[in-house]
């Protein structure tokens, strides 16, 4: 079973700030923190990423529902340069709602010079029928929400110029 949320904006800034700057900067900045979902504040073993195929471990802040430490596993699963990423959050270290996997996916389109196109898109794959209607609510009230707060801290990186991280 899954859940796929999407959220579309016009970024104006340039095609490359809109398509790296999600991927490439520093991810404390874009995952804050939003309502129970803690911040990122580490990430491990990202040598190589923003290429495909390569991960990093993901360390997250203490909150009510998580200890604090290593949460998760990113990898990119695909990379068309100023077009398209793909990449997977799995390898939860904590109960994550029955979800096993999210698969989010950044495209960019140049409408025209610095007005860009932005959809952002995630898949959340979940076992089990049980928690199906916390698991709905869940992704549609909550995710979405979260997803437009990343967008946000995106949108400013991309504005500020923020320095790439990776390259």
């Amino acid at each position: 079973m899954h859940f796929k949320i999407s959220v579309d904006t016009i970024f104006n800034c340039s095609l490359e700030r809109a398509f790296k700057t999600p991927m490439l900067c520093d991810v404390t900045k874009v995952h804050t923190g939003y309502g129970l979902m803690p911040a990122i504040i580490a990430v491990a073993d990202d040598q190589n990423w923003g290429q495909p195929g390569s991960s990093k471990r993901v360390f997250a802040s203490k909150s009510l529902t998580f200890p604090g430490g290593e949460v998760s596993t990113d990898t990119v699963h695909e990379r068309i340069e100023n077009k398209y990423w793909k990449i997977e959050v799995d390898d939860f270290k904590s109960w994550m709602l029955g979800f096993y996997s999210f698969v989010g996916e950044w495209s960019t389109k140049e409408i025209e010079p610095e007005v860009i196109k932005v959809n952002y898109t995630y898949t959340l794959y979940s076992n089990g029928l049980l928690l199906y209607p916390l698991q709905y609510l869940f992704a549609q009230l909550f995710w979405k929400k979260y997803m437009k707060h990343a967008m946000e801290n995106i949108r400013k990186m991309a504005y500020e110029k923020e320095q790439y991280m990776y390259p």
